[in-house]
């Protein structure tokens, strides 16, 4: 049996809209995507936090290389790549992708997504919707 400890989502976009289109910077740089707080209240370990996010993206030029990345206060605890083709192909796509963080200390935690392009001459733009939710339950000892 698992208890729900807090739960936060936000929305940032809600549609499709190539009229507000950001391209996604180059690797190293990151472009935050979106961001949630989770409150852990004390003495509720074990827990866990599940995390769950979707992006709309649009391939402009080549085959972009975009690394998707979950933070925990400003600390790396989750990462993914997708590639996404462009012109002659599909363009438009949803990534979504979930992790799970274990064990988190008591106290409220920052969650942002960020992405970042890994191939040169490629451009490859976020245009919508996108979504981040995360839920933290505690869990059997």
């Amino acid at each position: 049996m698992v208890r729900i400890l807090d739960k936060a989502a936000v929305q940032p976009r809600r549609s499709f809209n190539l009229a507000r289109s950001v391209t996604i910077q180059r690797s190293p740089s990151k472009s935050g995507i979106a961001a949630i707080a989770i409150r852990i209240p004390a003495n509720s370990q074990p827990n866990r936090v599940d995390l769950v996010a979707s992006v709309g993206v649009r391939g402009v030029t080549g085959i972009g290389q975009i690394r998707f990345r979950i933070f925990r206060d400003g600390k790396e605890i989750f990462n993914t790549l997708q590639g996404i083709e462009s012109a002659g192909s599909e363009q438009n796509y949803i990534i979504t992708f979930q992790a799970e963080d274990r064990n988190v200390k008591a106290g409220t935690h920052g969650y942002t997504v960020t992405a970042e392009n890994q191939a040169a001459n490629t451009r490859v733009d976020i245009v919508g919707p996108i979504s981040f939710s995360g839920l933290a339950v505690k869990t059997r000892n």
